[in-house]
């Protein structure tokens, strides 16, 4: 039997990058997947169509996770399809990187709004609708662990995300609902590549012992596992997933 057979997972953020790559891997560990997307249907649709042609089941659904209402219609729609929720996975969020004499009160607003607010949206309704042994990950940064400049407030939403999964881990335990959270380092994704040299990209791939960055599914692989039965014993852990990067 696959890893994931008969559990319901959503992904936040799935529709590109670490996202996608998750959605597609617990769909062919046997998982049905919900693909939710903020604003890009055609890309959600295609994740989709990929875990559908590889025999796999997948539906994508919209909606914006720093918006309560959003995140209660993605819930109902998704139990009404599926008949339950086993696994939430937080992927959704932006990165504004910018000296912290230079970031706006919009800038400042924006990423705790999807980074915090997003997260603290998706574990309210988790908690009272997520099934009884399921397991939430959240996504936080290796960047914590780092005093990189410009990444001032980025981390910070992160580090909320990181006291957030501690605290809640202890508010659903006596269901059997495990919660976790990765550190991914830096990742070959638009997010993380767009606005950079290829100069800067080797520098920060030359902070690890492997030389290089990581790729989405070295991402993936391991939030296949914290979604598993066989993960269960892991909980209130953060884990970085570098490379050895710090």
């Amino acid at each position: 039997m696959k890893s994931l057979s008969n559990k319901v997972i959503l992904v936040t953020g799935a529709s590109k990058g670490i996202g996608a790559e998750v959605a597609k891997k617990m769909a062919a560990a046997g998982a049905k997947v919900i693909v939710n997307y903020a604003s890009n249907k055609a890309e959600a649709d295609s994740i989709v169509a990929f875990i559908k042609e590889n025999s796999g089941d997948a539906i994508a659904l919209q909606a914006d996770v720093s918006k309560a209402a959003d995140v209660k219609l993605l819930f109902d729609q998704s139990i009404a399809h599926y008949g339950k929720l086993d696994v939430l996975v937080n992927n959704a969020g932006i990165m504004i990187t910018k000296l912290l004499k230079d970031t706006t009160d919009e800038d400042f607003t924006r990423q705790f709004d999807i980074n915090v607010r997003g997260v603290f949206n998706t574990l309210r309704e988790a908690a009272t609708r997520l099934a009884d042994n399921g397991s939430i990950i959240n996504f936080s940064t290796s960047v914590n662990r780092l005093m990189l400049p410009t990444y001032g407030t980025y981390v910070a939403t992160k580090s909320a995300v990181e006291q957030l999964t501690r605290v809640f881990s202890r508010e659903v335990g006596s269901r059997g609902i495990n919660v976790n959270s990765v550190s991914p380092g830096p990742t070959n994704t638009a997010l993380f590549v767009n606005g950079k040299s290829q100069e800067q990209i080797d520098r920060l791939a030359s902070l690890n012992p492997f030389g290089r960055i990581g790729e989405p599914g070295d991402i993936a692989e391991v939030v296949v596992f914290l979604a598993s039965d066989n993960a269960k014993w892991i909980n209130a852990q953060n884990i970085g997933i570098n490379g050895g990067m710090a």
